[in-house]
């Protein structure tokens, strides 16, 4: 830990040397794009089935740019939170205020301000019902998450995934400004969704984890003890996938496809513990197999359910 001192966050970079296009990637960098257009895969499915068909176009993209916004403030401020740290883990080296990039203070400056305009643009463009949604996620992550769970306990990421369950609440609320049933079976097929998502990365970069004190459960548990927790909540999602139908949300394309995607992933997921039980270690316990498909079956899910209305 005391690595820190020798590689401070937010110094490294020379301030006289700063390119404008380099600052401005770097300010988009803060917002974490690629983790956005994830949520974005959840948000506007949900719009779909919602509506019933195509949602006004101009909901939609006022409901992603709103959205953008508010989970790229929170991803800022969670790196403005997080710098040190970041400091010292290999997969976050060259996040903007490692480098020195961007300041911490124009990094906390822009993230409040992001999360600020996000707010009030969707309470005025959208409803106020999605803009409390969007700031309560905001809030999520960077207080409940970030702050409190991240460093304390090993299953910070079962109750931070809160936050990222939350744009399929805001796209339904963008459509019908209230939540149903529909919108609260996807929130929990997201919410088991992320841990068997997230553990097999962690399962690649415990060191990174455990040289800075962040107790991920592959860093305080062996791999059987992550396996074993990554199947009970695949099985959980699956199941919570299959609700949709019986209740009259969805129809055979999205039953199809949640019972084909979901077949898969417990088998990787099954796989997985497979290995993990017979001590297998390193490249060959592959866990990264299911975090990749994992990104993939959300993906196939949510085409699903977006596609789906036009088929019943």
């Amino acid at each position: 830990m005391t690595a820190v001192e020798s590689r401070p966050a937010g110094v490294l970079g020379p301030t006289g040397h700063r390119p404008f296009g380099a600052r401005a990637m770097a300010f988009v960098a803060l917002t974490k794009p690629r983790i956005i257009e994830l949520l974005l895969i959840t948000t506007v499915p949900v719009m779909f089935l919602a509506e019933q068909g195509v949602p006004p176009m101009w909901l939609v993209l006022t409901t992603c740019l709103g959205g953008y916004l508010s989970a790229g403030g929170a991803n800022a401020l969670n790196m403005y939170i997080d710098r040190d740290i970041d400091a010292l883990m290999d997969r976050t080296s060259q996040r903007p205020l490692v480098t020195g990039m961007v300041s911490p203070r124009e990094c906390l400056v822009f993230g409040i301000s992001l999360g600020v305009i996000s707010t009030v643009f969707f309470g005025l463009l959208v409803n106020w019902l999605s803009a409390a949604l969007s700031l309560g996620a905001l809030l999520f992550y960077v207080v409940v998450y970030t702050m409190l769970l991240k460093r304390r306990t090993s299953q910070n990421i079962v109750w931070g995934g809160i936050a990222g369950c939350m744009p399929v609440l805001i796209g339904w609320s963008a459509v019908k400004n209230e939540v149903s049933w529909a919108a609260l079976i996807l929130f929990l097929v997201i919410f088991f969704w992320t841990p068997p998502h997230y553990w097999p990365l962690s399962m690649k970069v415990k060191d990174d984890y455990a040289r800075v004190g962040v107790p991920m459960l592959p860093v305080v548990a062996g791999n059987q003890v992550v396996a074993r927790q990554i199947v009970l909540y695949s099985w959980v999602m699956v199941a919570v996938s299959l609700l949709l139908t019986p209740l009259g949300y969805t129809g055979w394309l999205y039953t199809s496809v949640a019972l084909l995607a979901g077949g898969w992933w417990l088998w990787e997921a099954h796989a997985l513990h497979a290995r993990a039980k017979s001590g297998v270690t390193g490249a060959k316990l592959k866990e990264m197999r299911l975090f990749h498909w994992s990104i993939t079956y959300v993906s196939l899910l949510f085409v699903a359910v977006a596609v789906d209305p036009f088929l019943r």
